[in-house]
């Protein structure tokens, strides 16, 4: 792992086991307000981003937002937007509504691809006053987010035969590896689980699992194993406390973070980020499937709080870890109280409600 991509990894999600020395020394300008791209996406997710906005405001957290107009049916993303982001290193993003079909290609791909965000990560926990089917779920997905099915190599052979490559490579595996296992190091996990079908897909999958297992030799400290997608998908909905940090290609990964996400208590709780060697997006970690949810926006009722605790892992990667503190402390005390909870939840609160209760939360 290069030395650029271990300050990503060491900042983002530590909250869980703080490393703090006695004294801190800064280093001059650490403490400056921070530039961010804030694009607010489509449908709710001017809502939730607004939402982030009040909660930064009221803590006078040193950050700044530059926001950028971005549709999910664009051709393409703006090159101002990108330019931001270049410049600024991290971005905050809102729901961005993928086409199906036809010859739209999805910005969330292109971002991830230009900038080369090649790990997707998502916390998927248990949030106290929450009800679930189960507990100490407290799982890490960690994702490869720029090849595999998602690498768009798709072409009609003849009229009515579709050809879709799955590429795979040993860079690509083996990075995302070292980022998994760098980070359990760093942020004290026990386990990474290596999610697979290489019993289908031997050259293609077998290769991730080569990869996985040669840097696995390089951390004896932490427990290594494998699964097979379909039975960790059953392991999954009946024993999740059983999963630690997991590694997967891409498709699997979308499928076992929305999964997990649902588990411990629904998509609109789970916080995430995409991020790279030199830039960071951070967004709601499992799907975002309320973002074309009209009524949730016509009544201003979309749940706040993946896009807050994302905010809260952006702060801490920015190192403004006293911010991300005094966030996360206040949502889950709004979560933990029952009392301020949006439709997801059987609650009938609105966006604002909910940002009302954090901000009288706020230490």
């Amino acid at each position: 792992m290069s030395r650029r991509t271990l300050p990503i990894v060491r900042n983002l999600l530590s909250a869980r086991f703080p490393t703090r020395s006695i004294t801190y020394m800064p280093s001059p300008g650490d403490g400056s307000p921070r530039p961010v791209t804030l694009i607010p996406g489509d449908g709710v997710g001017p809502l939730v981003t607004d939402a982030v906005e009040q909660v930064m405001e009221a803590m006078h957290a040193p950050v700044y937002f530059e926001r950028y107009d971005v549709r999910g049916d664009m051709n393409n993303v703006p090159p101002e937007v990108l330019e931001s982001i270049k410049k600024n290193k991290v971005c905050l993003k809102g729901g961005l509504r993928t086409p199906v079909g036809g010859g739209v290609s999805s910005l969330n791909m292109i971002l991830r691809k230009e900038l080369d965000l090649y790990a997707s990560l998502v916390h998927c926990f248990n949030l106290p006053g929450l009800p679930t089917r189960h507990d100490n779920v407290d799982i890490v997905v960690i994702r490869e987010n720029t090849e595999g099915e998602y690498a768009g190599l798709e072409h009609e052979v003849i009229p009515g035969v579709v050809e879709s490559l799955k590429v795979i490579t040993k860079f690509c595996s083996e990075r995302i590896a070292k980022y998994a296992f760098e980070y359990a190091y760093l942020n004290h996990r026990k386990k990474v689980t290596a999610v697979h079908k290489a019993n289908i897909m031997k050259l293609a999958d077998g290769l991730f699992l080569e990869s996985c297992r040669e840097v696995a030799s390089k951390y004896p400290s932490i427990e290594y194993n494998e699964m097979i997608v379909d039975n960790c998908s059953m392991q999954l909905v009946s024993k999740p406390e059983q999963f630690d940090v997991m590694v997967t290609p891409n498709l699997y990964g979308n499928l076992v973070a929305n999964t997990a996400a649902g588990i411990a208590g629904g998509t609109g709780f789970m916080p995430g980020g995409n991020v790279g060697a030199d830039h960071a997006i951070f967004e709601q970690g499992a799907s975002a499937g309320n973002v074309g949810n009209d009524k949730l926006l016509v009544q201003k009722k979309a749940n706040p709080v993946a896009l807050l605790l994302s905010s809260a892992m952006m702060l801490r990667h920015l190192q403004f870890p006293s911010f991300a503190d005094r966030l996360e402390i206040a949502v889950k005390r709004v979560v933990e109280e029952g009392k301020y909870r949006t439709k997801d939840l059987g609650g009938n609160c609105t966006t604002q409600e909910v940002v009302d209760a954090v901000l009288a939360n706020l230490e």
